[in-house]
């Protein structure tokens, strides 16, 4: 089969080569990938000198299942489904276990639906663990981009009052339109605090996000796009103004190898074939043209997603 492979002599370090079949284990359906997108991690991760040569990157992709889970589990032959790996996404074949795959509605776009795993799923599982939103102040912060389009919108949703972080005027109006209540540059703009804060960004935005929290409540470190640390400065850590009790949370999708994710893949799935969500696609277009679009989101001029058509 063809697979876009890690490859450090080529552009935007990736190239298309063939490769060998996967072989699935008892609990794997054996997938037809049909569309891919992109992730600021795994295009980075292609460029680490310490990434093998012809690694099979890919962490979000489409398609349909070939070969159900020899097991029994799982969906049958024929059925849409997209999937979550750490790896082995851009590729004509992906065998996945059938926990990390979810059923799409017949007739979706699965070009859309490809979008969904790690953007989604991110936002979805973060916004999970601030608890109950309704009526509270949530900020987002790298609003614009994969995560964060799916958090202003899911958050909006579970009434949640959104303060959206974006450093392009240009994404105002885009964000609105997904539930965003306020639209600022940065975090240190906000004027009044947060309950709980989904920062893609790191760096300055994160300790001026931990800056607008209040009382009980929290940040949780998503991304570091800015590829800056987070520097406090003394006393910063503290409560102030009697903001006590605040906290900052790591996150990693796959932390827990054992999780399942199908229910929340299906669901999130139907909510973007029923046109409840908006993947925010910037750019797509045949996986021949992979550089352009690995190089658009490492320079920082992607907005949204990019999606790779298999064929």
């Amino acid at each position: 089969m063809r697979a876009l492979v890690v490859d450090h002599a080529a552009t935007a370090h990736l190239s298309l080569a063939e490769v060998a079949d996967p072989v699935p284990g008892p609990g794997d359906a054996l997938v037809r990938v049909e569309a891919v997108s992109l992730n600021h991690g795994e295009v980075r991760g292609a460029t680490d000198p310490g990434t093998p040569a012809g690694t099979v990157i890919g962490w979000d992709a489409a398609g349909v299942v070939v070969e159900a889970a020899a097991d029994g589990s799982g969906p049958a032959v024929g059925t849409p489904v997209v999937t979550l790996g750490a790896g082995g996404g851009w590729a004509e074949l992906r065998a996945v276990p059938v926990t990390m795959l979810g059923v799409v509605p017949d007739g979706a776009d699965l070009g859309a639906v490809s979008t969904v795993p790690v953007a989604g799923l991110s936002a979805l599982h973060v916004l999970r663990r601030m608890g109950q939103l309704l009526g509270r102040r949530v900020m987002i912060t790298g609003a614009s981009g994969g995560v964060g389009r799916y958090a202003v919108q899911l958050a909006a949703r579970a009434g949640a009052e959104v303060v959206a972080v974006s450093g392009n005027p240009a994404q105002e109006d885009g964000l609105r339109k997904l539930g965003a209540h306020e639209v600022v540059a940065d975090p240190a703009h906000v004027e009044r605090p947060v309950f709980g804060v989904l920062d893609n960004v790191g760096g300055r935005q994160l300790v001026d996000a931990f800056a607008a929290v209040q009382a009980g409540g929290m940040v949780v470190s998503v991304g570091r796009s800015s590829g800056a640390d987070a520097v406090f400065p003394p006393g910063a850590l503290l409560a102030t103004a009697g903001r006590h009790d605040r906290s900052i949370h790591t996150f990693f999708l796959l932390a827990d190898p054992a999780a399942g994710f199908s229910g929340d893949l299906a669901w999130l799935a139907a909510e973007l074939a029923a046109g409840r969500l908006d993947p925010g696609i910037s750019r797509r277009g045949p996986w021949t043209r992979y550089a352009e679009a690995a190089q658009a989101l490492l320079d920082r001029r992607l907005h949204g997603k990019a999606v790779l058509e298999i064929g």
